[in-house]
């Protein structure tokens, strides 16, 4: 046996033919018709025990592994959840963390217990390529996994529409995505065609408008249907009445807040005004030339303030940008809206548009879809049926 795996020393063995491996297992059955009965079982306790040795240390090193292993994972999970790593691309990389260890784990035992791993690898990779092009599917889904992870087309706890199914993301594993419906069924996607499809995410969005379709009688008078409504809508602190979303709180022209209050400086020629609701204070730098350093400044101050000069510098620059971009776009208008949108045989469709937030949606909808019924009549509003007027000649 020690000879045998002195054989495989690079640079302690002579070149060996193709075939070297038949001729040992040659040499070894001919050396073992050499022993006497007393030898060959004493070899064959020798080797049990050894195996014995093997397959003890193996279970043990297993073990072990899966051990660390579960170790690492809980590590890992750890530093995603301090470090606010986004859901689904933590539940990403730790089933794939996973199944690499425990495949590193498992190759580990194969050569403890003596099965050449060099031999076990290359039988792998062979499979691989087979199992690959059989599985190209799969392949596919992981790819498309990868693409969602990196796009980021929807996250776990969104809302979305796709392939015929809409549901909340619960889970984006390597080869599929989990959503679960409003009837609370659990359906697997697979990646690839999520990756490649369209997606409806209902909740990427802050805002969503709703919109009612109500009919009334000829005759009725639309104004007061329509104030009616607007004056249901105004009730509502759940129905947007402003022109746009609300803004951060904060509207900075020329420097941010923190530079301002940091004492640090703006460029030559720019006029800072920065209004805060949260504290009634009002900064303003007035244009001018910038004050001039001090004589004795060590090199690293010298080094600081040049980078604090450019950081100030390129986020002007990059405001400026973003301020130009909102002009192009305009601002939606997020106030209610009642226009006639049909005049239909038996009756006078409105259409009604409010917005709401986005986790609002339903409840809104159908809120107001039973508030028009009850309280439209009292205001002289009539709900007309189908009407077909016969004329009989006499």
């Amino acid at each position: 046996m020690i000879r045998l795996q002195a054989d495989f020393i690079p640079g302690l063995a002579p070149e060996a033919p193709a075939d070297s491996t038949l001729v040992n297992a040659a040499n070894e059955i001919a050396e073992l018709k050499t022993l006497s009965f007393d030898d060959l079982v004493e070899r064959l306790a020798q080797s049990a025990v050894n195996f014995a040795i093997n397959l003890a240390i193996a279970i043990a090193v297993f073990y072990a592994g899966r051990f660390i292993i579960r170790k690492i994972y809980r590590l890992i999970s750890t530093i995603f959840v301090r470090r606010k790593i986004d859901k689904s691309l933590a539940t990403f990389v730790l089933s794939l963390v996973n199944i690499v260890l425990y495949f590193i784990l498992i190759v580990t035992v194969i050569g403890i217990l003596g099965i050449e791993t060099t031999s076990f690898l290359a039988i792998f990779a062979s499979a691989g390529v087979a199992v690959g092009m059989a599985l190209s599917g799969t392949l596919q889904n992981f790819a498309g996994g990868v693409l969602i992870l990196l796009l980021k087309p929807y996250k776990i706890g969104d809302y979305i529409e796709v392939q015929g199914y809409a549901g909340t993301v619960r889970e984006i594993q390597i080869f599929h995505t989990i959503i679960t419906t409003y009837d609370n069924k659990s359906i697997s996607i697979p990646n690839g065609g999520l990756s490649t499809g369209s997606v409806n995410n209902w909740s990427r969005e802050a805002y969503r408008r709703v919109t009612w379709t109500v009919s009334i009688s000829y005759g009725d008078n639309v104004d007061d249907a329509r104030k009616a409504i607007l004056d249901m809508f105004a009730a509502d602190e759940r129905i947007e009445e402003t022109a746009a979303a609300s803004g951060d709180g904060m509207e900075v022209v020329g420097e941010t807040a923190d530079s301002l209050k940091s004492g640090r400086h703006t460029d030559v020629g720019d006029t800072v005004a920065v209004q805060s609701q949260d504290d009634d204070v009002d900064y303003e730098v007035v244009s001018g030339e910038l004050p001039a350093e001090p004589e004795h400044r060590s090199w690293l101050d010298r080094i600081l303030h040049r980078h604090r000069a450019a950081k100030a510098a390129l986020q002007t620059r990059e405001r400026r940008q973003e301020e130009a971009l909102k002009l192009l776009i305009p601002k939606p208008d997020h106030s209610p809206k009642v226009v006639v949108d049909n005049l239909g045989e038996s009756s006078v469709d409105l259409q009604v548009r409010a917005w709401t937030k986005t986790g609002e949606y339903w409840n809104v909808y159908y809120y107001y879809n039973e508030k028009f019924y009850n309280e439209l009549p009292a205001h002289g509003i009539h709900f007309p049926f189908p009407q077909m007027d016969v004329h009989l000649d006499k």
